[in-house]
């Protein structure tokens, strides 16, 4: 079954209007309350009708924006230009206010199925881009849904820059991967008003088979590896041992005695039956006798010294 590319579906802030005017409506109703309070005072209905329309008159003309937000009004169709943040005056009926603009960073999750790297291996990547419009009023009328521009140009380029790459540098040079993404993303979005602040890479999946594969491969790496390492020890055991045993051929007694403290050591534990041949057993004999025959002539000049 073909696989087909994954759109990013970014959840829109379109649809959300100017925050409640809370300053507008108290004005609304104290404007209703004075044409009541003169209604009552001087007998007359019309001061509550032009209270009234007062009231509707404020609650319809004045407006707010938060200090993110930017209106774009039109004016009989025709653009007036952007209002706030804070608050600022229409006139009923007249004035509409066609679009709200976020001016915050916004994130759109951009995702790829399927797409083929430079080295021709599939791959699922999935990655954020960091963006946000510092132009509201070209982004309002030169585009009819900015978001889903910028969602469609990030995808486009995602896949792009995927195809153009190796699998390895898709693994190991994330970051430089990221710069690129960025940098041809707001080439395309920046006639628009929108800057892209930064382009994530979150995750690279591969295939089954192929993950196998790499284990395989990573094992068989940390095999030889190992194998080297051994092989280079043993190299330098080698070579202290030849030290060592030119050290014993030029010095036969100096043998002997290392045999008899293998011995010894051997013989630690006790119960422990050691056979030897008969020729190193003489050797050491021999050897015993040597070194007590040292100790004998060094205790005997130690009586001759004290005499």
């Amino acid at each position: 079954m073909i696989q087909y590319p994954t759109f990013p579906s970014p959840s829109s802030r379109r649809g959300r209007g100017l925050p409640f005017n809370g300053l507008a409506a108290a004005l609304a109703i104290l404007c209703f309350l004075i044409g009541v309070g003169l209604q009552l005072a001087i007998r007359q209905i019309g001061f509550v009708i032009v209270g009234a329309i007062v009231g509707a008159f404020v609650l319809l003309s004045l407006k707010m924006c938060n200090s993110w937000q930017r209106a774009l009004v039109l004016r009989a169709g025709k653009i007036q230009g952007l209002r706030g943040p804070g608050l600022f005056l229409i006139i009923p009926f007249v004035d509409q206010i066609s679009e709200v603009v976020d001016q915050r960073i916004r994130t759109v999750p951009v995702h790829t199925r399927q797409t083929l790297t430079r080295d021709t291996t599939p791959v699922d990547v999935d990655a954020v881009v960091f963006w946000m419009v510092h132009d509201p009023l070209r982004a309002i009328t030169e585009l009819d849904d900015y978001e889903g521009s910028v969602s469609m140009v990030a995808l486009t380029t995602l896949r792009e820059v995927v195809s153009s790459s190796d699998l390895a540098v898709l693994l190991e040079d994330r970051r430089r991967i990221d710069d690129e993404l960025r940098d041809l993303i707001e080439v395309k979005t920046r006639e628009w008003g929108v800057t892209v602040q930064a382009v994530e890479i979150r995750d690279v999946q591969l295939p089954d088979n192929l993950q196998d594969a790499m284990s395989r491969q990573a094992q068989a790496e940390r095999e030889r590896a190992a194998r080297v390492t051994l092989a280079s020890a043993e190299r330098q055991v080698a070579v202290e041992l030849a030290a060592a045993a030119k050290t014993y051929e030029a010095s036969p007694i100096a043998l002997q005695i290392l045999q008899i403290n293998r011995v010894f050591e051997m013989n630690k534990n006790r119960g422990t039956t050691i056979l030897m041949p008969t020729t190193m057993a003489d050797a050491m004999g021999n050897a015993t006798a040597f070194a007590a025959a040292v100790q004998a002539a060094a205790q005997t000049d130690r009586d001759t010294t004290a005499e």
